[in-house]
C-alpha cells in the first residue's frame, strides 16, 4: 500500500473533537484525520494513511483513559512525543438561542460531568451524547433554540454553532494529555534536555517483586512520574504496569534501572522515549 501519510495526523473522533484541537495545535499545518474509534486511529498509522496518531492517555479530572493502556502496548506503535491539552468547554446552541430559551444540554457523560456548575445554574437536563463533536453535529442538525451541546470552540467553529458562553468548565486545571505515537520510535543519541520515557512491564508472581522491582529506580534517583496498574488476558493474578520515568535509556542511571527491573519481572517493553512538553515542565518549576 503506499504510503500517503506526510503531514496527516489521525485522532478518535469526530472534527472538532478535542483531539482534533489537540492535532491542530500540536501540529499547525498537517490535515487531521478523524477516526471511529482508538482502534482506527492506530490502524490509519500502520497501514500508512497517517503518519502520527493522537491518543489521549489521561484527563485530570478524569484519570486515565484505560482503552489506551490496553490497546498501546501490543499496537506495533511506539510514543514519539506527547502534549498537553486545556479543555475548555463551550455552551453552543444554534443561531436564535439564547441562555433563556435553553431546557437541553447535550454531551459526552464526561463532559458533562465537568459543567455541573453550569447545569444547576440554568437548570438545565444534561443529555448523554457519544462525544463532544457528535452533540455540537447533532444540534446543529436539530436546529431550535431549546436544545445546547458542550464542546469545543472548534466545534462551533466547523458546525456553525453560536458560543453562548466559554470557559464553562468547573475546574481550570482540566487538561487532558496524549501520547503522539508512529511506528518507529524515536532512537539515540538524543541530545541533552528533559526527556521522558514510558514503559510497561509484568512483575513476576511473587512476594514483594513490586517493591523489588522499583527499588531500582530509587537507588539511581530516577524520578518516577507515573505507575499505574491494570489486568490483563483476564487473570486477576496478571498484573500489568505502565510508567513514566524522567530521563532516557541512554542514561546510565535509568539504564541500570531498567537492567534491575527486567531482572524482578517477567516482561518489560519501552513504549518510547519522548521530549518533555513545557507543561509537563511548567507544573514541575511550579512545585
Amino acid at each position: 500500500m503506499p504510503n500517503n501519510s506526510a503531514g496527516v495526523i489521525a485522532f478518535q473522533g469526530l472534527p472538532g473533537a478535542y483531539s482534533d484541537l489537540s492535532c491542530r495545535k500540536a501540529y499547525p499545518g498537517w490535515t487531521t484525520l478523524p477516526c471511529p474509534s482508538f482502534e482506527a486511529a492506530m490502524d490509519a498509522v500502520r497501514d500508512g494513511r497517517a503518519g502520527l496518531a493522537m491518543l489521549p492517555c489521561e484527563n485530570s479530572l478524569a484519570g486515565r483513559v484505560p482503552d489506551i493502556h490496553r490497546l498501546l502496548p501490543d499496537s506495533g506503535l511506539h510514543v514519539v512525543g506527547e502534549h498537553f491539552e486545556r479543555v475548555e468547554h463551550c455552551l453552543l446552541a444554534p443561531k436564535g438561542a439564547s441562555i433563556a430559551t435553553l431546557k437541553r444540554a447535550h454531551s459526552h457523560p464526561v463532559a458533562l460531568g465537568q459543567v455541573l456548575k453550569l447545569i444547576k445554574e440554568l437548570s438545565l437536563q444534561p443529555v448523554i451524547e457519544a462525544d463532544t463533536a457528535g452533540a455540537a453535529e447533532l444540534i446543529a442538525q436539530r436546529g431550535g433554540v431549546e436544545d445546547a451541546a458542550i464542546a469545543s470552540e472548534l466545534a462551533a467553529e466547523i458546525y456553525g454553532l453560536e458560543i453562548l458562553r466559554k470557559n464553562v468548565e468547573d475546574a481550570a486545571h482540566n487538561t487532558t494529555r496524549f501520547y503522539v505515537c508512529r511506528t518507529t520510535p524515536l532512537e539515540g543519541p538524543f541530545e541533552a534536555g528533559d526527556w521522558v520515557t514510558s514503559f510497561v512491564f509484568r512483575v513476576r508472581n511473587i512476594p514483594a517483586a513490586l517493591y523489588k522491582a522499583l527499588g531500582g529506580f530509587a537507588t539511581n534517583g530516577v524520578n518516577m512520574t507515573k505507575l499505574e496498574s491494570y489486568m490483563v488476558g483476564g487473570a486477576f493474578t496478571a498484573t500489568q504496569f505502565l510508567a513514566d520515568v524522567d530521563g532516557r535509556p541512554d542514561d546510565p542511571a535509568l539504564a541500570r534501572a531498567l537492567e534491575e527491573l527486567a531482572f524482578f519481572s517477567a516482561d518489560v517493553r519501552v513504549l518510547g522515549t519522548y521530549r518533555a512538553h513545557p507543561y509537563r515542565l511548567a507544573q514541575r518549576e511550579g512545585n
